[in-house]
């Protein structure tokens, strides 16, 4: 879950770092995959038995909201 998250906002900051729109673009969709891997292990971490319910709402929607942000990043820059 760690390196989920870090990839998230490496890949982000890469990303920014770009002068290219589609290169922005690709590290943008790369940060967004490691969004969705994330949430595969939170979801994992709840059916484990390794966190209770209020741990994983909370992160989920937090994952949520980041979710929405860069895919709003991602439209600003098509």
């Amino acid at each position: 879950m760690r390196r989920s998250a870090i990839s998230i906002t490496s890949n982000i900051a890469e990303g920014f770092g770009r002068r290219n729109a589609r290169e922005k673009q690709q590290f943008y969709f790369i940060a967004k995959g490691s969004i969705t891997e994330l949430q595969n292990q939170l979801i994992l971490a709840k059916d484990l038995g390794l966190i209770n319910y209020r741990i994983f709402s909370k992160v989920e929607n937090e994952i949520i909201g980041i979710l929405k942000m860069l895919n709003k990043l991602i439209s600003s820059i098509s």
